[in-house]
């Protein structure tokens, strides 16, 4: 071999010694795709106790609402069965009119079907009525698509 030859050959090897780390560096470097930030959704606590009843007679709806309620910030401290399960569209009744989380739960629920309906007695300042809408409340996207709770 001569000095020409044994140059190239180190030239080679620098050279593939390069590529072969080039995968390596990029990863130390940051130089990968870039990864879109997480979404943080901010939950705001709102005063006030909220009770939900099943009123559509689909099994699990009133569970599945509470967890909705509670991951939207609303203190759900009661949840059952009602007497009428027919209900077609979910309702807010208001058992407290002066409650400041009104708004926010009509909002929240996409409704505009909030009765008031004053009780002395009551514990909770506004029950919610789950009707056979609720998918499309608490899942807009799948709503329709997921009837598995019929």
């Amino acid at each position: 071999m001569n000095v020409q030859s044994i140059q190239a050959c180190k030239k080679l090897r620098k050279a593939l010694t390069i590529l072969t780390l080039l995968p390596v560096a990029t990863a130390f470097c940051g130089c990968e795709e870039e990864k879109p930030a997480p979404v943080v959704r901010k939950v705001h606590n709102i005063k006030g106790e909220v009770e939900v009843l099943n009123s559509c007679s689909m099994k699990g709806a009133a569970t599945q609402m509470r967890a909705f309620l509670r991951n939207n910030g609303f203190d759900v401290v009661h949840i059952g069965n009602d007497r009428l399960q027919n209900y077609d569209e979910t309702i807010i009744v208001l058992r407290n009119p002066e409650w400041e989380g009104a708004q926010a739960l009509a909002a929240t629920l996409k409704t505009t079907n909030v009765l008031v309906i004053l009780d002395k007695n009551a514990t909770v300042d506004a029950v919610v009525h789950t009707g056979r809408d609720f998918q499309q409340i608490i899942e807009p996207d799948q709503g329709e698509q997921n009837d598995s709770n019929k």
